[in-house]
């Protein structure tokens, strides 16, 4: 007996229920993970850079004051910047590592192709075996054209152009020109 698939004996609605209440837990826990996230970056402020009192501070103590914030920002871009170098350098890394894979994976040099002249009875052949009796001769089912067919309608009255312009230059050619394009005058 084959494997028959079972079906859901729970509703629509109630399916919709639990979807939407599963959204809102997932909605829920995602606002309490970001404000862990902003708890824990407030204590490591607090931590590492403590709030600084500069009331009662003289000019001098001020000034010694910004050199070591100074040296300290020094020492952290240091650390950053060797960071992202080695970051990047990982990132190099792993896209050599992901293109030797690749080419590890098998890749298969095509040949060069030559061209081949082949008849259609030929390909007809080719593809259908024996089956193939039929010939095509491509050329036999052309229609003929006679030389001299073509050489009488090439033939056209060829008359000097200035006369023409001649005659239609003025009043008489332009009302020439109104009669033919009126037709034939009864």
């Amino acid at each position: 007996m084959p494997e028959q698939e079972r079906k859901s004996k729970i509703s629509a609605s109630r399916k919709l229920m639990l979807k939407s209440l599963m959204v809102a837990k997932a909605k829920e826990m995602l606002e309490q993970e970001m404000m862990d996230k902003e708890e824990e970056k407030q204590q490591y402020l607090e931590e590492k850079a403590p709030a600084i009192q500069t009331g009662g501070m003289s000019i001098t103590e001020l000034q010694e004051m910004c050199r070591e914030l100074h040296a300290k920002i020094d020492v952290v871009d240091e650390e950053r910047y060797d960071i992202e170098a080695k970051v990047l350098h990982n990132n190099r890394e792993i896209k050599d590592l992901n293109i030797k894979v690749l080419d590890l994976r098998g890749k298969f040099k095509r040949p060069n192709l030559r061209r081949v002249r082949v008849s259609a009875d030929a390909i007809l052949r080719s593809l259908l075996g024996s089956k193939h009796k039929v010939s095509l001769d491509l050329r036999a089912n052309l229609k003929s054209v006679k030389k001299e067919d073509t050489e009488k309608e090439k033939t056209v009255e060829v008359s000097d152009w200035r006369k023409n312009v001649e005659a239609m230059s003025g009043m008489e050619g332009r009302k020439k020109m109104f009669d033919a394009a009126k037709g034939p005058v009864q």
